[in-house]
């Protein structure tokens, strides 16, 4: 089994910035591909980020690439989003994943789920 929690979430002014932590513990959690979503109410989980299990392959939706960087650093286990020039389309609870080697962009290839973030950017 694998836990992950999420933090950094907040609110911030349209512009700003916001780093999300995943905090993932239990047995061979640093040996999983990650990755980001988000969900608006009442629309589906939809994919930001993802890096492979080595953090040597990422990949990224159209919609937040160069704005959005995901990171792992597997010696604290922990999986990292940077968010800069947030706009308040950005809004949504954000969830980190883990699950397989290589990064996918499909919520059914993730095995585990953290609690989610609320991250609302104001205009």
């Amino acid at each position: 089994q694998v836990q992950l929690v999420e933090s950094g979430g907040g609110l911030v002014q349209a512009g700003g910035s916001l780093r999300l932590s995943c905090a993932a513990s239990g047995r061979s959690a640093r040996r999983y591909a990650m990755g980001w979503f988000r969900q608006s109410p009442g629309k589906e989980r939809d994919f930001v980020a993802a890096i492979s299990w080595s953090g040597g392959s990422t990949d990224y939706a159209d919609s937040w690439k160069g704005r959005f960087t995901i990171s792992k650093d597997n010696a604290k286990n922990t999986l990292y989003l940077q968010m800069n020039s947030l706009k308040p389309e950005d809004t949504a609870v954000y969830y980190c994943a883990a699950g397989g080697l290589y990064t996918s962009r499909y919520v059914s290839s993730y095995d585990y789920w953290g609690q989610g973030a609320q991250v609302t950017v104001s205009s």
